[in-house]
């Protein structure tokens, strides 16, 4: 079991910055992916940003070069800066993470609660 919570989110204006974290718990192993999404109104949810199991960083097209993710050393804290931002980054922001579990030899994924980013123009 993993639980992510998430904070940082808010309202601010285009071309402001913010800064997402995302803290979990429980269990929290080197190779668990982390990633963040979002999911605007009517839209699907979408990856923004992660870490692959093996520490490779994926970004969504939309965000490459205004957003940047990174992690503690523990690996138990996500972080999503967020530069430039864009009125078409409005949406719910939620924290990702994947945990290989052994037994079904497959990925189980928590979420966090999510956080708005609201960004006006």
């Amino acid at each position: 079991q993993v639980q992510l919570v998430e904070s940082g989110g808010g309202l601010v204006q285009a071309g402001g910055s913010l800064t997402l974290s995302c803290a979990a718990s429980g269990s929290i192993f080197s190779d668990n992916t982390m990633a963040w999404y979002r999911q605007a109104p009517g839209n699907q949810r979408e990856l923004v940003a992660g870490f692959t199991a093996g520490g490779r960083i994926n970004y969504a097209d939309s965000v490459e070069g205004r957003f940047t993710i990174s992690r503690d050393n523990a690996k138990t804290t996500v972080y999503l800066q967020m530069n430039s931002l864009k009125p078409e980054d409005t949406a719910v922001y939620y924290c990702n993470m994947g945990v290989f579990d052994y037994r079904s030899q497959s990925r189980l994924h928590y979420w966090g609660q999510g956080t708005q980013v609201t960004v006006s123009s």
